[in-house]
């Protein structure tokens, strides 16, 4: 470890660069206050929360930039079990989240075509594509992406993320460690939680070596400690929407989720998490919604299409249509229940064994069910995402029993959430209307 990293990490990326994303976050929430006294939109503007979200993960991206040679990396996937790497003070990068950076930024087209000119199928994931040629382009709209010691994933997303970071692992002479989890059409049975531990107690060993520590039992039952409290505070969040008018709609979850993807375990995302809970509180003592006229209330069934995030948001506002749940968001919520400090390896292995990707499409049909009754919605719009083929499994049939069963309509819009070049804005603006109509019927 050389000095000028050290001076790097600790003086430039904290002492000197906090003060500069303060200073950020300070000039967006103005902006938020002036778009409140001087607001023409079907929306309200959104929570100042959304500018401290947009300070907390560009930190993370900041200390990333300088962390070679400072602090051991490691890469997971979204679904992978982070708290033995948080125990073992790893600086953790998660490339969905920095995927869905470029998406939102509009840049996953130009990176999906450098992926597809060194050989990449149009047909996978626009999230590894965005990854591989974010890579092979060597640009990055977070300035640098710290090079991984270790890549840690789980499958219980997709069999996608597996084969994309074994290639990156491949591309960058980094050990992948995979984290196999068995397919659950019912709660997990105790062999699969075995199964999932025994992965996670040798994981240990590995970790350990790489980082040069040894895992402290203390210290890997306060992350997981910390871990629940976040996840606790996350499904709060979106409970709130069960207010009427909805205080946030699934938009601003999708952009608040930031943390509790790439952060969760961190006794900063706790306070993040704390002041946003206070401040749609407010907004519910108050009657404010996030929608000005809110008419319809729905469901978003899928990943969200980030390219064209504040486009869809204010066409579904402008027919008085509030999102008030995801869930996809939920997802990183609704396994907080398995989550304890008792054993946290056994927690551990049934908190990521019950991702929702990693159950049947009948355990999300009557998830759909139930927050249909929970958040009193009166439709449904199921996003057929072309390149993330699991999560869009059985959506014909889902929308087919959400009718029938509790009379609930269902619009089926097909995107991508990455890729823009299969998206009509004409198309889908016909269609948002006629499904706007169908529930005022």
């Amino acid at each position: 470890m050389s000095f000028g990293n050290l001076v790097n990490y600790y003086l430039t990326a904290n002492l000197f660069g906090y003060p500069y994303l303060q200073c950020q976050k300070r000039q967006q929430e103005k902006k938020y206050e002036q778009m409140g006294r001087n607001n023409s939109s079907d929306l309200n503007p959104p929570l100042k929360a959304t500018a401290r979200m947009a300070e907390l993960l560009s930190r993370q991206y900041l200390k990333g930039k300088y962390t070679d040679g400072v602090r051991k990396v490691a890469w997971h996937s979204s679904g992978a079990p982070i708290e033995i790497l948080q125990a073992l003070d790893f600086f953790l990068y998660t490339p969905d989240n920095h995927a869905a950076l470029c998406g939102a930024r509009k840049m996953g087209v130009q990176y999906s075509e450098v992926a597809e000119n060194h050989g990449y199928s149009r047909d996978i994931c626009s999230y590894a594509r965005t990854d591989f040629g974010s890579y092979f382009s060597g640009d990055t709209p977070v300035g640098k992406i710290p090079r991984p010691d270790l890549i840690v994933v789980s499958n219980n997303i997709c069999q996608t993320i597996l084969h994309w970071y074994q290639a990156m692992g491949a591309y960058l002479n980094a050990p992948v460690f995979l984290i196999d989890t068995p397919f659950l059409y019912g709660d997990a049975e105790e062999h699969q939680v075995e199964y999932v531990k025994k992965q996670l107690e040798e994981l240990i060993p590995v970790a350990e070596k790489i980082s040069g520590k040894t895992l402290s039992e203390k210290r890997l039952k306060e992350t997981t400690r910390i871990g629940k409290e976040c996840s606790d505070l996350w499904v709060e969040v979106l409970y709130r929407a069960r207010a009427k008018p909805a205080p946030i709609t699934g938009f601003d979850a999708f952009i608040l989720m930031g943390p509790i993807v790439a952060l969760r375990g961190e006794d900063s995302t706790v306070r993040f998490y704390e002041q946003v809970l206070k401040e749609i509180d407010e907004r519910v003592e108050r009657g404010i919604g996030a929608v000005k006229t809110e008419k319809h209330r729905i469901l978003w069934d899928n990943l969200p299409i980030w390219y064209n995030l504040s486009w869809m948001s204010k066409k579904l506002a402008s027919h008085g249509i509030a999102v008030a749940i995801s869930n996809y968001t939920y997802q990183w919520g609704e396994s907080a229940r398995f989550m304890s400090m008792k054993d946290p390896l056994d927690s551990a292995a049934r908190t990521y064994l019950h991702a929702v990707l990693n159950r049947s499409a009948g355990y999300k049909l009557d998830q759909m069910r139930q927050m249909v009754t929970d958040f009193s919605l009166d439709g449904v719009l199921l996003h057929s995402d072309r390149s993330c083929k699991p999560y869009s499994l059985g959506q014909m049939d889902q929308a087919t029993s959400l009718l029938t069963d509790m009379g609930v309509p269902s619009l089926i819009l097909e995107a991508d959430h990455n890729d823009s070049r299969i998206f009509s804005e004409e198309q889908v603006s016909n269609r948002l209307q006629a499904f706007a109509e169908m529930m005022t019927a």
